[in-house]
């Protein structure tokens, strides 16, 4: 993606169309190699380690970010996935601000469309 904005390609993230959690196919977008040699790279390893590569890739799997669903387009885009994917409940809350915050504007115009000096103010300058 070439995007002026923001540029994810050297962003490490968990696929969310990978085999099993992502992990590989990640790690292989970001080092932006085959993901076949990945996962062989695993598989050896796992073998010569004796499984202890196994508790590295659930680890990997745990603690790495999925990718986004939608690829950001800005940095504040980005900045709110970020803080998202880190931090739920903040991002949530800073959510709920916001919707508070449109929901008292739109009362705020409703309120303003709806008072009777606003008819009088439209029926005077329409010439009725």
């Amino acid at each position: 993606m070439n995007n002026p904005f923001y540029d994810n390609s050297r962003t490490l993230y968990r696929s969310r169309d990978g085999a099993l959690f992502g992990v590989c196919k990640g790690l292989a977008e970001w080092a932006e190699i085959k993901v076949g040699l990945v996962r062989l790279a695993f598989i050896i390893a796992t073998i010569m380690t004796s499984s202890g590569m196994l508790l590295v890739y659930f680890l990997l799997a745990i603690f790495m970010k999925p990718e986004p669903i939608v690829t950001p387009h800005s940095e504040s885009d980005a900045e709110f996935y970020n803080s998202y994917s880190r931090d739920r409940k903040r991002a949530l809350q800073r959510l709920k601000r916001k919707m508070d915050s449109l929901n008292r504007r739109t009362r705020r115009m409703e309120s303003t469309v709806t008072e009777k000096e606003f008819d009088w103010e439209r029926r005077f300058n329409s010439g009725t």
